[in-house]
């Protein structure tokens, strides 16, 4: 047991300051008093907004004539939406919950606000019975044959 002192102690690790530690206003004042070495350096352009740069694109994107916006629904097609509701006797409502959708996509798809989607005019098509898409728009939708 003479190898062992008991009147030591021997640090194994000791960690030092952690960036944040180090970076603190409260670390560099500490080392300023000692007078220590110090070296800060400011980044660039850090915690600017730079959303409003100017880029080489922009004059590309400023001589841009033309508007690009989302197809809608035509207005024939709203129309024939609702001629077909009215002769079933539905509400936008009843035909809303029919195809399991809101009544506010009956409301836009018949004035023309919706942008058009395939399975929601599908949808209507089989409930009102009406085809809304192709070359015969109100014409009554025919059963296909189911395949045996």
């Amino acid at each position: 047991m003479a190898e062992s002192d008991w009147d030591t102690v021997t640090v194994l690790r000791k960690k030092g300051p952690t960036a944040a530690q180090a970076k603190s206003k409260q670390a560099i004042t500490l080392a300023q008093r000692r007078g220590e070495e110090l070296e800060t350096s400011k980044k660039w352009s850090a915690g600017q907004n730079k959303q409003h740069l100017v880029s080489k694109n922009t004059a590309k994107l400023d001589r841009e004539t033309e508007e690009l916006h989302h197809e809608r629904v035509p207005l024939e097609v709203g129309k024939v939406i609702q001629q077909g509701r009215q002769e079933k006797g539905f509400t936008q409502k009843d035909l809303a919950t029919k195809i399991n959708e809101k009544p506010q996509i009956i409301a836009d798809y018949e004035s023309g606000r919706a942008i058009p989607n395939n399975q929601v005019m599908g949808k209507i098509e089989r409930a009102i019975g009406l085809k809304l898409r192709g070359k015969d728009i109100g014409q009554p939708l025919e059963a296909k044959p189911k395949k045996k």
